[in-house]
């Protein structure tokens, strides 16, 4: 039997998964947009430089429908060469750089959190946890030390900071949906 992804230690992720525009889920002359920017950390806290993060979120009003067909293919090869840049998505798919940062431009979610999908090296299963802007009754259900690991950090208007850590004394808080 052949090892199926799960099964193999990656990175497998940049191949064919991340597509330009991944970080632009709002469109960049839409008004009140925000950037939630950070670094994915591994267990001994170095930067992660080759881990994928998906994202879901609802708009502003709460809604969470998305836009559906916002991605554009190259007609001759079927290729995703990005976002067409007009309608808010819900959805973004970004990749770590070299120095494990990642970075998207979105909207304030109206339910108050981003939903996150970790891929990384040595995971065998991906990992979610939840980016909070303030408060909410599951937050409200942690331990302070615990609680923190899922609350962004504005840095200044319109600029939040969250990093990832996957093993630690930093430990992000990640949820189990099974």
């Amino acid at each position: 039997m052949k090892a199926t992804p799960s099964q193999t230690v990656g990175p497998f992720y940049g191949y064919a998964l991340p597509f330009p525009g991944g970080g632009d889920l709002a469109p960049l002359n839409d008004g009140g947009g925000i950037t939630v920017h950070g670094y994915v950390y591994d267990g001994a806290g170095d930067p992660v430089p080759d881990a994928l993060l998906e994202f879901w979120q609802a708009d502003p009003s709460g809604d969470l429908s998305g836009a559906p067909g916002s991605l554009r293919r190259d007609p001759v090869t079927g290729a995703v060469i990005g976002r067409h840049g007009l309608d808010f998505t819900g959805f973004g798919r970004v990749p770590t750089d070299a120095d494990g940062r990642y970075a998207l431009r979105t909207l304030m979610p109206g339910n108050g959190y981003i939903s996150v999908c970790v891929f990384a090296r040595g995971l065998l299963h991906h990992l979610y946890t939840r980016i909070y802007f303030g408060q909410d009754a599951f937050l409200d259900g942690l331990p302070a030390h615990r609680r923190e690991t899922l609350v962004a950090v504005a840095e200044r208007e319109g600029f939040y900071r969250f990093d990832i850590h996957l093993q630690g004394e930093k430990e992000t808080v990640f949820l189990d949906f099974g």
